[in-house]
């Protein structure tokens, strides 16, 4: 019997998983450092570049960032200035590394980029320099630099890109391949074809497989989708971006409103960028602040933009010290109760920021009906009465128990204390829970940005309701029903 295990054992050895040190997953190559590391080994700059080949724009991008100047002056001349334009559009720091350039070097690499590209590197550019760099270049590329710059920068217009290709619809599979052919030498973000009339207007789009398929003596007009979505270059971006992004393509024409027209398109990583910056504006507001900071903002500008609502929270908060104060007499005959205070404060503020989270949230992806208002309502309040009445019968038997064993209070007092705090954890909860979801909901009513105005004035607001549930439970409760004092 031994041996038949033995061998069952044997057989069965090859198909057993591997050791766990076998399979583990092997660390990411750390592409930078290799790219880093060939431009300071390989002195021959055919073989640096045949090798730099082999590496994704976005990662010679990274490497740069720990190359000194003579190193990424060596790199554009390896790469020539076309292929440097792409990598400059992935580095956060391309505009410092233009300003190290002359400006007519800076000029020609500006002029390789895509406009969207291009306006973003300029403006991280020394102001001199800048100005230096957009007299030399082309009309063609200053005049779609220009155009960008005209648009408020929540606007479409703002953040769209001239590198797109479109065919008349009078024209055959035949001819839309000759013109695209002719247009790719310029415009490389070919995967949709935009098809307009003769005067220009917007008609639909082709997809470039559809394209290639199709007969060559096949109109073009049943190949092309009428219903492609699109957006004008004045829309909000804020206000359309859940909706533009819901299609899910790689590109996405912006009209002129003006006259219907193709002037540019924006693409799945102008989208992406348009997310993120969206978010961070979000998470800006809801800190209380008119805009994004970064580290090289000057003192004074971050100062302006952080003091307005911090004044109006000092006002709040002395409210909130008054509102204490009136409560004077109870803490003076219970002032055990204090030590409970930043509790209850806390919890209050959590409560109504997970609820002003997903307000906002909610209210972001589109207007909602009365009915889903009221229920968004009902549910936050319900969540946070349920968890404030889970936390608060914890509260009360642990808060009992300590202040019993630890201050050496009778048990009836302990609990009744902790039963104040109890009792008070649960409403301030729920009522937080209101005030979390109501406030965003009424900004958005009345036209106010709903991350800006709630955001600094949840927790403060929430502050107070917990201050004046608190010390009001604790007079009633202790005081004036059990008269424990």
């Amino acid at each position: 019997m031994e041996n038949e295990n033995k061998k069952v054992s044997e057989e069965l050895e090859p198909i057993l998983p591997p050791d766990e040190e076998e399979t583990e997953t092997p660390a990411p190559v750390d592409y930078p450092a290799e790219i880093l590391n060939l431009i300071r080994t390989v002195s021959d700059d055919a073989k640096l570049r045949e090798a730099l080949g082999d590496y994704h724009d976005n990662d010679i991008a990274a490497a740069m960032a720990d190359m000194t100047a003579e190193e990424r002056e060596r790199l554009r001349g390896v790469l020539g200035n076309e292929a440097m334009s792409e990598v400059l559009a992935y580095s956060e720091d391309a505009g410092e590394y233009l300003e190290e350039m002359d400006a007519d070097v800076a000029a020609d690499l500006i002029e390789e980029m895509d406009a969207d590209d291009a306006v973003d590197v300029l403006e991280d550019m020394d102001e001199e320099k800048r100005e230096q760099v957009l007299e030399l270049l082309e009309p063609e590329a200053k005049e779609d630099i220009e155009l960008l710059h005209s648009y408020d920068d929540d606007q479409f217009g703002s953040i769209m890109t001239t590198n797109y290709v479109t065919i008349r619809e009078n024209m055959t599979v035949k001819q839309a391949m000759k013109s695209l052919v002719e247009q790719a030498a310029d415009n490389d973000n070919i995967s949709t074809l935009y098809v307009t009339d003769d005067a220009g207007a917007y008609c639909g789009a082709i997809d470039l497989k559809d394209l290639i398929v199709a007969r060559q003596d096949t109109k073009l007009e049943s190949l092309v989708m009428t219903s492609y979505p699109s957006v004008y270059d004045t829309d909000s971006i804020a206000d359309n971006l859940e909706r533009v992004r819901g299609y899910s393509e790689d590109s996405i024409p912006v009209l002129s409103s003006k006259d219907g027209n193709v002037i540019g398109v924006i693409t799945a990583q102008d989208l992406t960028e348009a997310v993120k910056s969206d978010l961070g504006e979000d998470y800006a507001k809801l800190a209380g602040l008119t805009d994004r900071e970064d580290m090289k903002e000057p003192l004074i500008r971050s100062i302006r933009k952080r003091i307005p609502w911090l004044l109006v929270l000092l006002i709040l908060g002395i409210a909130v010290s008054t509102v204490i104060g009136m409560f004077e007499g109870v803490i003076s005959q219970i002032a055990l109760i204090v030590c409970f205070q930043s509790l209850i404060l806390d919890m209050a503020g959590n409560v109504g920021t997970q609820s002003l989270a997903v307000t906002i949230r909610v209210i972001s992806d589109g207007a909602l009906k009365f009915r889903e208002r009221a229920l968004l309502v009902l549910k936050e309040v319900r969540v946070g009465f349920f968890n404030g009445l889970i936390l608060g019968l914890g509260s009360f038997l642990l808060i009992g128990l300590y202040i019993h064993y630890v201050k050496q209070y009778d048990w009836t007092f302990s609990f009744a204390a902790s039963g104040c705090v109890g009792a008070a954890l649960l409403v301030a909860m729920a009522v937080s829970s209101l005030v979390g979801t109501v406030t965003p909901l009424f900004f958005k009513r009345v036209g106010v940005d709903p991350a800006v105005a709630s955001g600094p004035l949840i927790t403060t607001v929430n502050d107070l309701v917990a201050v004046c549930i608190y010390y009001g439970t604790a007079w009633l409760l202790l005081i004036r029903v059990l008269a424990l004092v």
